[in-house]
């Protein structure tokens, strides 16, 4: 019966912020549906500046949720400017939690309703999300031979010409480093020295089209490229050797993190080639980068160099004024519609229409 209390509270941990996060999604597409229609006959500049807010509303629940509840520590390194940009954001890419922390760095700069993601094809499928995602500016895109470099081109062009704002996430590995699956980590080994390229141990070898694409699509309306690192600490004192798969969001939701450290480099897109096959070895450069810092957090000789990045860093807390009144407003609206019969009618059908709506919208598209 202990065991089963133990295992019940475990659980509780992730329940809350599941239920929360997506028993309010039909809310928040029903709102983001509403002004849609409102804004059909206005400036496209005026929704999107609507839209970016509607956003920001839902991934500071998002946020609320991942930083206060949990009550992580954000360790920053590096330079992260104050005010907002338009930026490119390349990270290594190790867990589904990775997306969350381009939103705790966009936070800190008032740009969170810019984040735009470059997401893989099949995401697209997402109930209702997988829909917004791509109203939102986000970009789907397919692997290797199936790439659409036109479609990604002619829809960045388009956010150009609109003067949207851009904080676009991409990871360049295209799948997550998972030191579990010691065939992927070959493989992508194998091809770097086949490239005569240097061999990375804690990251992929990366992949250059999709961010050759945006940078070479965006590079007269950019200001920066930001290249992120990120290791998530464990509770234990030997969570390095306990931690054989990658962190996931149920296990974040239930503490199993402590700390986020997070390295930033900001680099100024006149240093960046335009070039794809300089940008190629530039980015690979870049990786290395990225694997000799984690070499150093990970395996240093020096005891006390382990466990944190080089330089000094800034322990970043998130204040409940920018999350909590996100939660209030998006849960009590959600409550509002489920306390009448109508309300719960139109809440279920949004789950339902909405996603084959959306699925269907979707499919024409691709």
């Amino acid at each position: 019966m202990l065991l089963s209390l133990v295992l019940h509270s475990y659980s509780m941990r992730y329940l809350l912020p599941g239920v929360v996060l997506l028993g309010s999604a039909p809310t928040y597409v029903l709102a983001w549906g509403a002004w849609r229609l409102l804004s059909a006959l206005l400036p496209a500049r005026v929704y999107q500046l609507v839209d970016d807010r509607l956003y920001c509303v839902y991934q500071s629940m998002v946020l609320f949720f991942f930083e206060n509840y949990t009550g992580v520590q954000i360790l920053l390194y590096g330079d992260l400017p104050k005010n907002k940009e338009n930026i490119i954001y390349l990270s290594n890419h190790q867990s589904t939690v990775d997306w969350i922390v381009a939103d705790i760095l966009a936070i800190r700069q008032n740009a969170l309703g810019h984040v735009r993601y470059v997401l893989k094809d099949g995401l697209k499928w997402l109930p209702l999300y997988g829909c917004y995602f791509s109203r939102h500016g986000g970009i789907y895109v397919k692997r290797s031979a199936k790439f659409n470099e036109k479609e990604m081109r002619s829809k960045l062009q388009s956010y150009v010409k609109a003067g949207t704002p851009m904080y676009l996430v991409i990871f360049p590995e295209g799948t997550r480093f998972n030191p579990g699956q010691t065939k992927l980590l070959s493989a992508s080994q194998a091809f770097a020295a086949q490239q005569g390229l240097p061999v990375l141990k804690h990251v992929l070898t990366p992949r250059v089209k999709a961010t050759h694409v945006a940078f070479d699509s965006l590079k007269s309306y950019l200001d920066a490229i930001y290249d992120i690192t990120v290791v998530y600490e464990g509770k234990n004192a030997n969570w390095q050797q306990q931690q054989k798969e990658p962190l996931t969001m149920t296990e974040f939701l239930c503490k199993e993190c402590p700390k986020i450290h997070i390295h930033i480099d900001r680099i100024d897109k006149k240093d960046v080639p335009e070039e794809q096959a300089y940008m190629k070895r530039w980015l690979h450069e870049r990786f290395e980068i990225k694997d000799k810092l984690l070499i150093e957090f990970y395996d240093s000789p020096d005891p006390a160099r382990r466990n944190k990045f080089p330089g000094k860093s800034v322990h970043s807390k998130l204040s409940l004024k920018k999350t909590l009144p996100s939660v209030l407003l998006l849960g009590g609206l959600t409550a509002g519609l489920l306390m009448t019969e109508a309300g719960r009618k139109l809440y279920v059908n949004t789950w339902i229409y909405g996603t084959v709506l959306g699925c269907l919208w979707v499919a024409i598209k691709s």
